[in-house]
């Protein structure tokens, strides 16, 4: 199946009652058996079933074939939230006298957990400026039992080599994670280029509606049933009404992903051009510094992009209260369009000596290009840009 088919139709058919064209909202928190030894085999994971929907959920059931096939991964498991899915894979790995290399340009929520959680544990943490390749792998070859990647970045769009970093971690027995959320499985597969496991925050463009929450991982099975039975017993289970809206969401995430991808490029180039805005950050854009990275492992370059403008944090106050066709909110990947400044979305959790750390200046924007007609954006840009 191409992708826009495999969103579509995985995970549909065997769930359905009655010749029912949508799955079911299976909302039972227990499922029961006739057999007692049928029961056991389940329980013990010997043959497929239901038991209880904090372990398994046949709605949930149907949005984990969907990711999984979308991801070419051999497992797939989901959690209540993006950060769920995030915070249960590192602890799963990540023990006192572990190592983890990370960047530093990774999702504030994540960060928090490098800078403030892990160290309380006993584990050892170094993030890396993230587009020093050299220093990664040197890092990398110290040693390390997990290589945590995002890319692009969360705000900044930055892009790493997934292959070439993938291949160092190998080289140690490192596990890499790939935090693949900007992406989607439509522009990127990190499996494809080494990734041992692929993160979602399917809240973003995998539901693009901006109405469920929820968290998925794919991967290698052996890794992937590790992250499932720490989160079934920490209990940060997806239930069945938001996997239900998710799978119903990602069955337009192709077309929806198409018309993002060119509407961001197309406000990307604008933007580039416009006397008031110091920096673009999207990795469609040949000056991007990630630019041919992005070329080789991604096919398209997606709906998120961030911005600078030329002043201080007082422009984008004025900025972004005079946009019509946008809703100030801390989220992305939804079919409407979504603004704000770092401080109140993705870094919202740190300091302004922190983000400024990160390389996250004060008057940068970041920017989820919905579906609406790109020429309405660019207006409205256009006009809240005049107003500067």
């Amino acid at each position: 199946m191409k992708k826009s088919t495999a969103a579509v139709w995985s995970g549909e058919g065997d769930l359905n009652t009655k010749g029912a064209a949508t799955s079911p909202i299976v909302n039972s928190v227990a499922f029961s058996y006739k057999d007692l030894e049928a029961w056991h085999q389940v329980s013990l994971g010997k043959t497929d079933g239901f038991i209880y929907s904090r372990n398994t959920n046949p709605t949930v059931a149907v949005l984990e074939e969907k990711i999984r096939v979308l991801e070419g991964a051999e497992d797939a498991t989901s959690f209540s939230t993006g950060m769920a899915a995030i915070s249960n894979t590192l602890f799963t790995f990540l023990t006192t006298g572990k190592r983890v290399v990370s960047l530093k340009d990774t999702y504030g929520g994540t960060s928090k957990i490098f800078l403030d959680f892990l160290p309380k544990y006993g584990v050892d943490v170094k993030l890396c400026d993230t587009t020093d390749h050299g220093q990664l792998e040197t890092e990398i070859a110290k040693g390390c039992d997990l290589l945590y990647l995002e890319t692009p970045t969360n705000p900044t769009l930055k892009v790493v080599d997934i292959k070439r970093l993938a291949d160092a971690a190998k080289k140690v027995g490192a596990v890499v994670v790939v935090d693949n959320t900007f992406a989607t499985p439509i522009n990127q597969n990190p499996l494809q280029s080494g990734a041992d496991l692929v993160i979602h925050s399917a809240t973003k463009f995998l539901c693009g509606h901006s109405d469920a929450m929820g968290g998925l991982l794919a991967g290698r099975k052996e890794l992937v049933r590790k992250v499932y039975h720490f989160r079934e017993i920490n209990g940060a289970s997806l239930q069945a009404d938001p996997a239900y809206m998710i799978a119903r969401g990602m069955k337009t995430l192709e077309l929806r992903i198409e018309r993002q991808n060119a509407s961001a490029m197309t406000i990307a180039r604008y933007l580039k051009t416009h006397s008031k805005v110091k920096d673009v950050f999207y990795p469609g854009l040949e000056s991007h510094i990630g630019h041919d990275i992005a070329k080789r492992q991604m096919s398209g370059f997606g709906g998120m992009m961030s911005f600078a403008l030329d002043g201080s944090y007082e422009l984008v106050k004025k900025f972004l209260t005079s946009l019509q066709w946008v809703h100030l909110a801390a989220s992305l990947g939804s079919v409407s369009t979504l603004a704000g400044p770092p401080r109140t979305t993705s870094h919202v959790e740190l300091t302004e000596q922190q983000r400024a750390m990160l390389g996250i200046p004060e008057s940068l924007i970041r920017y989820s290009v919905g579906i609406e007609n790109v020429e309405d954006l660019l207006e409205d840009i256009e006009q809240a840009l005049g107003k500067l």
